[in-house]
């Protein structure tokens, strides 16, 4: 089969196209015939070295992937080949197939494609257990969203603006901003024009947000602790800028304010019922219509350098995906 490979740390010319053997499934797995895999930003921090425990190079990314089952392993007792699923997988999903824990599998429900279902679990699970489960978000509290247009913010755009909450979203164009807004951003903010902070200011009277979920590390880490009300929270799930933040206990302590950090993969591993819980709201949503999942640009899978690259650039809103 095709697949993708890192072959070295490094620049996205590091994704090579390879034929590899067909992996075959193990006890409680079952391979799934590709149809449409995710790419996340942590896909490229792996392939640039700076993701924390990341893989050894040469391996082939992927934390997500949507198709149908082909072939099931011993023990796995409710999949059948045919089965239309997406998984969250430890890597892998740059390729035509791969294979995947049958607990971490979730049925596609019908009026959902592929492609839009290997955009549901990083995005989704991440931007409901950073708003709720880890940020305790209340619907008559204010929230301000990094990166409001990108997979994982316009997941949490959508779901808290459902929740009742005020909605504060940076971008960086206006294209981008437009979107956030259509998914229920009350106050789009394109941060390369202006101060997201003085913005939160204006319209909280000074008061700053109740909850800021944050994925970019460096100064945007630091401003938006600057724009926390007291009493607030941040939940860190990111560093998309490659600089790690750093933060004095003594903000935190005289301003009472909270910071979580969140790692979807180490979350389900770890408590899994904590994040996997939010499956039943989410699939109810997607099929009512009020939650819709954001599809960007789709690359055929020999083209993932390009697509890696359209990311980095900034070029992208919504979930971007591979096609094999």
């Amino acid at each position: 089969m095709k697949a993708i490979e890192v072959q070295a740390y490094g620049g996205s010319d590091e994704l090579s196209v390879v034929d590899v053997p067909t992996p075959e499934p193990d006890a409680g797995e079952v391979r799934i015939d590709i149809e449409a895999a995710g790419i996340n930003f942590a896909d490229i921090m792996q392939r640039e070295g700076q993701y924390p425990d990341g893989p050894e190079a040469p391996y082939v990314p992927g934390m997500e992937a949507a198709g149908t089952v082909d072939a099931v392993g011993d023990g796995v007792e409710d999949l059948s080949e045919g089965d239309r699923v997406v998984a969250m997988l430890d890597g892998g999903g740059y390729a035509e197939y791969v294979t995947a824990d049958a607990e971490l599998l979730f049925p596609i429900p019908d009026a959902m494609s592929f492609e839009e279902a290997a955009g549901f679990p990083v995005q989704f699970l991440t931007a409901h257990a950073c708003l709720f489960e880890w940020g305790g978000l209340e619907d008559d509290e204010s929230v301000l969203i990094q990166a409001a247009a990108g997979g994982v913010g316009t997941a949490a755009v959508q779901l808290a603006s459902n929740a009742g909450a005020e909605v504060f979203g940076t971008a960086s164009t206006q294209e981008k901003l437009d979107l956030a807004a259509e998914l229920g951003c009350d106050h789009p903010i394109n941060y390369t024009e202006t101060d997201f902070r003085e913005t939160v200011d204006e319209e909280t009277d000074g008061q700053g947000v109740d909850l800021v979920l944050e994925s970019v590390g460096d100064d945007v880490f630091d401003r938006s602790l600057d724009a926390m009300a007291h009493f607030g929270r941040m939940v860190t799930y990111g560093v998309a800028s490659g600089v790690p933040a750093e933060v004095s206990n003594r903000r935190l302590l005289f301003e009472n304010k909270t910071i979580k950090g969140f790692h979807l993969g180490q979350a389900s591993f770890r408590a899994p019922n904590k994040v996997m819980k939010a499956i039943p709201e989410l699939t109810d949503g997607f099929a009512s219509g009020d939650l819709e999942i954001i599809l960007g640009q789709s690359f055929d899978l020999e083209d993932a350098a390009e697509a890696h690259q359209y990311i980095e650039d900034r070029k992208s809103s919504g979930k971007i995906v591979l096609k094999p």
